[in-house]
């Protein structure tokens, strides 16, 4: 069963959609509209970007030879680079919450059978990420 959320007050939808955009936009100038989670938003979308090459880097070496992330479709690509910058670039956040929030956030994007799959590669990609850093 699905939840309700609002996508205008859920910060993580915000940034898959700003991430979105900016793929099929070619934006150099992103606006960020004026929201409560303004910061936190903007640094996510933008860490993303920036350490595109070194998400994409450690989802390779920690999922296994057998997975290619370009194969998946576009928005479930931004969902798992967006997550994966979460997890590797901000420690003071439960991995517990970053899975639940992108699992909440993808009800918008993703059909049941993607976001069973997202939640097994989240939670495969933060226990690697997050125990082997530790």
């Amino acid at each position: 069963m699905r939840l309700k959320y609002s996508a205008k007050n859920n910060p993580r939808v915000i940034i898959i959609q700003k991430l979105y955009s900016v793929l099929y936009n070619n934006d150099n100038k992103i606006e960020f509209p004026k929201h409560r989670f303004k910061k936190f938003i903007k640094d996510i979308v933008l860490g993303t970007i920036e350490r595109n090459e070194i998400i994409i880097e450690e989802l390779d070496k920690n999922l296994g030879v057998d997975f290619n992330l370009f194969k998946l479709d576009k928005t479930f690509q931004i969902i798992l680079k967006s997550a994966t910058y979460e997890i590797l670039y901000k420690p003071n956040v439960s991995i517990k919450i970053i899975i639940k929030e992108y699992l909440n956030a993808s009800n918008f994007f993703l059909d049941n059978s993607q976001i069973k799959y997202l939640n097994a590669l989240l939670d495969n990609v933060a226990k690697r990420l997050r125990y082997s850093n530790a």
